[in-house]
């Protein structure tokens, strides 16, 4: 499948050109706009407990799917979010874990599920219990709040990021969650709390902003009821 990633750094959007027989599955509500050749459906791939783990990780319940059956065509893919929109080229031999709403279209042999955190994991980070695990072989499409940056650790390397600002990454990589400071106090007052610890090798994709300190923002704006 020939594609392009458009307007990246503004508010990007996939220009994909399908030949006939080829298909995408996208995120619910992520078609723009599709040539006449294209037949798009709505489909809850992998029956209803997967569908329903997806609705636990924070995406929807089911995928559309746009199949160039009738010849080749353009479809155009966008997320809801302002953000960036990054291509992960997979070969089957690892995996992508991703945060809520970061997936947003793969081609023909990607499998997207749902991967249960531990206790820990899922009381304190961002994405709760379940968190996406995209599989297979195949070009995946993630989406981001804010643009997406890439860290590559070394074998041994570390790095401590904040769990708001994850997109993705690989399924072997170490990763413990800890305070931020030294103690829980100065953790809490800091405004960071919670944060992850990984470990190399591996590239990690973070986006630039925070969904949950944008709402933070905004809300200081809204009257307050009465």
């Amino acid at each position: 499948m020939d594609y392009k990633i458009l307007y990246q750094g503004t508010f990007p959007i996939i220009e994909a050109r399908m030949q006939q027989g080829e298909f995408l599955k996208a995120e619910s509500d992520a078609m723009v706009s599709m040539s006449p050749t294209i037949d798009l459906e709505g489909k809850m791939e992998g029956g209803f407990l997967k569908g329903l783990g997806r609705m636990l990780s924070g995406e929807k319940f089911f995928f559309q799917t746009l199949y160039a059956r009738r010849g080749p065509g353009t479809v155009l893919l966008a997320t809801a979010a302002p953000g960036g929109i990054q291509d992960v080229q997979l070969d089957g031999s690892y995996g992508l874990c991703v945060q809520k709403d970061g997936f947003l279209a793969a081609t023909h042999g990607i499998e997207v599920s749902t991967q249960m955190q531990n206790l820990l994991k899922g009381l304190f980070s961002q994405e709760g219990f379940f968190i996406l695990k995209i599989s297979g072989k195949g070009l995946v499409f993630l989406s981001s709040y804010g643009a997406i940056h890439s860290i590559n650790l070394e074998a041994g390397e570390e790095i401590i990021i904040d769990n708001g600002h994850l997109v993705a990454w690989p399924d072997y990589m170490e990763y413990r969650m800890e305070k931020a400071a030294s103690g829980w106090i100065s953790s809490i007052t800091s405004g960071e709390g919670i944060v992850c610890r990984f470990r190399g090798p591996g590239t990690i994709l973070i986006q630039t902003r925070n969904p949950k300190g944008f709402g933070s923002w905004v809300r200081q704006f809204m009257p307050s009821g009465r």
